[in-house]
């Protein structure tokens, strides 16, 4: 589960990494890196939702600030 925790935190910081500078500077760095494999662009574009998904999910067990209930 940690290391679940981890790829999806990665993932995560990636995506609003990417969509920063997509709202910054009109600069899509996923697609700069995978522009001609378009189903790779959209395999990563998922695995970035995913991830949030599962760090929204999992972030009450996960969370050390959270006050647990």
């Amino acid at each position: 589960m940690k290391l679940l925790h981890i790829v999806a935190f990665l993932l995560v910081v990636i995506g609003a990494i990417n969509w920063g500078l997509v709202g910054l500077a009109n600069y899509n760095l996923v697609e700069m890196l995978f522009g001609s494999v378009s189903g790779l662009v959209q395999l990563v574009y998922v695995l970035v939702g995913a991830s949030g998904v599962v760090l929204l999910v999992t972030h009450k067990s996960d969370c050390k600030v959270c006050p647990k209930m």
